[in-house]
Parts: structure tokens; sequence; C-alpha cells
């Protein structure tokens, strides 16, 4: 099963991971602290693209 975890501490609120996720597939949103969270993971695709534009770190993806 597939997880995708945002470490807050490390995560800037930047947007770039909601940015570069497909238009179709969308997971992503800002919380009510500005810092990113997962919707939904039917529609993720694992392409981990939003992990490697996270200069932060911030997001785990496990399979």
């Amino acid at each position: 099963m597939l997880q995708i975890t945002v470490d807050e501490d490390k995560c800037t609120g930047c947007g770039a991971c909601i940015d570069i996720c497909p238009k179709t597939h969308k997971i992503w949103r800002m919380n009510s602290r500005n810092k990113a969270e997962v919707i939904d993971l039917t529609f993720c695709h694992v392409c981990t693209i939003c992990a490697s534009v996270c200069n932060f770190g911030a997001i785990l993806i496990q399979r």
C-alpha cells in the first residue's frame, strides 16, 4: 500500500508539490496551518515528482 507523509516541521508551505502534481491527479492541498497535506491517493500514479521538487525533504513516499 502506498503511503505519502509530510513532515510538517520541514514543510514551508511553498506549494511546489501542489503545483507539480498533474492536474488530473491533484492529491494535494494546503491545510489550516499552511502545510501541504494529502487529500486522496486514489489518483496518485506514484510518479514521486512531488517528493523530488520538495527542496526541504518534507515529503516521504513509502510503498
